[in-house]
């Protein structure tokens, strides 16, 4: 019988996986996008959008499906699906691992403010008096700087938010990375920020911005990244495909019974 992986996807590791996996012609790879984004751009293989209905529908759905292995290739701050997989995953007794992209690190220059949640980081910006604030963190995570009277916001994100909390000083604009270096400097000079609040996501796609504050000088206030399961953990997809190679059945015989 042929192994079913199953990719908890949606970022740039979770495609990639998916697309080296399907050329292993002895796998069968499922993605799961969480449906979040409107039209998404379907991974190599086969996908289903939306959830599972919590630990429990998601160790149902793996044992009514025969997986094999699980990939948990979500972003670094889908926390909740992070919990979820684990505890599914230890009830139906499916093998998980968890491929993260490593997290962004302070450089000698940066100007970085560490928070651990949003309250925190609208009590931050209130105290160092920012003005102008490049704010990409995600459209679900908006409401908590709509009350900020004194403060201009440019939101960049993918998708616009339905509907856009109530900004008394505000530009969106919809962009997707990846972003280059020249164009973050233009962004920044062009519209006179002076603070950028963002999550550590970690990965090239947008770490420009963080290369064009260090060079103005500019603070940034970074969200640090959920507490995660303690699970098997790599960083890299060759990695990724090894673990799958010792798990499956069949690819150890000396696991085998």
């Amino acid at each position: 019988m042929t192994p079913r992986v199953l990719i908890l996807g949606g970022t740039t590791e979770g495609y990639a996986l998916a697309e080296t996996l399907t050329a292993k012609r002895d796998l069968q790879v499922i993605n799961s996008l969480a449906g979040r984004t409107a039209s998404p751009r379907l991974p190599a293989g086969e996908t289903r959008i939306g959830g599972f209905g919590g630990a429990a529908g998601l160790a149902d759905f793996l044992r009514l499906q025969g997986i094999s292995a699980v990939i948990d290739a979500t972003h670094p701050f889908a926390a909740s699906m992070g919990w979820n997989a684990a505890e599914g995953c230890r009830a139906a007794q499916v093998a998980l691992l968890r491929l993260d992209r490593p997290a962004w690190t302070p450089q000698p220059g940066d100007r970085w403010e560490m928070v651990d949640d949003w309250e925190e980081t609208v009590s931050t910006l209130r105290d160092c008096g920012a003005r102008r604030v490049l704010l990409a963190v995600g459209r679900q995570e908006l409401a908590a700087f709509a009350g900020l009277q004194d403060i201009w916001f440019l939101i960049r994100m993918v998708t616009a938010p339905e509907p856009l909390p109530p900004f008394p000083r505000a530009r969106l604009l919809l962009a997707r990375g990846p972003f280059d270096l020249s164009a973050e400097r233009e962004l920044l000079e062009t519209h006179a920020i002076d603070t950028i609040v963002c999550k550590n996501s970690g990965g090239d796609s947008t770490a420009a911005k963080l290369v064009a504050a260090r060079e103005r000088g500019l603070r940034v206030i970074m969200r640090r990244r959920p507490t995660r399961p303690e699970l098997p953990l790599v960083t890299r997809i060759p990695d990724a495909i090894a673990w799958l190679d010792w798990v499956l059945p069949g690819s150890n015989p000396a696991l085998d019974p």
